[in-house]
């Protein structure tokens, strides 16, 4: 079974309820409808009477819950908890009236903040930034996290390397800017998001172009540094570092280069020294190995929320959706 599909009867084990704000993009409507028919979810579509017709037409969506950001009943209660979260930072009733009203990624995260949702799910036509700004000032990050990082969870076929060809790469799609600390912290979200996810054991590579000292830079030093951080603050975790790729993935070349590690050689969850790294890694192996690339996921936030490619498929929608749920019901 692919893991997605494993990731489906999960979700389908204790549905939970998440949020698609994206009611301007067909896609939505078409994912809606598989996911109410495969039992994978439950919905909630935010858009006007007219958005949904002239978008959804043509698409089962009987079994989804609609709002209407102009006439919901509840839409007092958002306003009210939008101002209570927000006042300090000039949000007045009028203000979040109509910014939930322009912008329904907001509604979204105060239904999951006010309890009527357990997740949502955007990007299809939004920017990542879109998606994650009123995450991070509706939901905010978890106790004692510093920031938002994004993993893939990818699924390489024919693969002997990582959990049988699965692996967390991250960050990808998020910070621009990794100091060590940012770093470690990316190592320990990460490796809590494969065993999650995955269900076995994480092994951490924080991957560099040197292994183990083999290069002087101060590149070098950050994700060295890194390591040595993420050992003091998750000293059960199996992590290492820094490794090249090839020391990471393949035990002769591990054995090599990083003798009596216990991660070099063996790793599944990849830890990239930049963002550009990250992004570029994940669409090399997605493009040239036919890989299957989740995400981009989020972790780090309080109540799951997660982003989409624009250039997604509807059933991306529904993988991303799973995983949301999934998320959910280890929040």
């Amino acid at each position: 079974m692919a893991f997605i599909d494993k990731i489906k009867e999960r979700a389908k084990a204790d549905k939970k309820t998440i949020v698609l704000p994206e009611s301007m993009d067909k896609r939505t409507y078409e994912a809606a409808e598989k996911i109410l028919k495969e039992g994978i979810a439950n919905l909630i579509i935010i858009g006007t009477p007219e958005e949904i017709e002239k978008n959804g037409k043509g698409f089962d969506i009987s079994g989804a819950t609609i709002v209407d950001p102009y006439n919901d009943p509840n839409k007092q209660k958002y306003i009210d908890k939008f101002v209570e979260l927000r006042g300090k930072k000039g949000v007045t009733p009028e203000v979040a009236k109509e910014q939930m009203e322009k912008d329904y990624m907001y509604y979204a995260c105060l239904m999951c903040k006010c309890g009527d949702a357990d997740g949502a799910v955007s990007g299809a036509c939004h920017s990542t930034g879109n998606t994650i700004r009123p995450a991070l000032q509706l939901l905010k990050t978890k106790p004692g996290i510093s920031s938002v990082s994004g993993f893939f969870l990818m699924e390489v076929p024919d693969c002997e390397f990582g959990e049988n060809g699965l692996f967390v790469f991250a960050d990808c799609a998020v910070n621009t800017d990794f100091d060590s600390n940012k770093l470690a912290e990316i190592a320990g979200l990460s490796a809590e998001s494969f065993k999650m996810l995955v269900g076995a054991e994480p092994k951490v590579a924080m991957l560099s172009y040197s292994s183990m000292g083999s290069a002087k830079h101060d590149d070098v030093t950050k994700v060295a540094d890194a390591v040595k951080i993420a050992h003091e603050k998750f000293p059960e975790l199996k992590l290492d570092g820094e490794l090249q790729l090839d020391a990471a993935l393949v035990p002769s070349v591990g054995e090599a280069k990083a003798p009596g590690s216990s991660v070099a050689g063996h790793a599944n969850t990849l830890v990239f020294p930049s963002l550009e790294a990250g992004n570029i890694g994940y669409k090399l192996v997605q493009r040239l190995a036919k890989a299957g690339a989740y995400g981009p996921v989020l972790q780090g936030l309080s109540m799951p929320v997660n982003d989409l490619s624009r250039g997604c498929f509807a059933d991306d929608i529904v993988g991303v959706v799973a995983i949301t749920a999934v998320q959910a019901q280890q929040a």
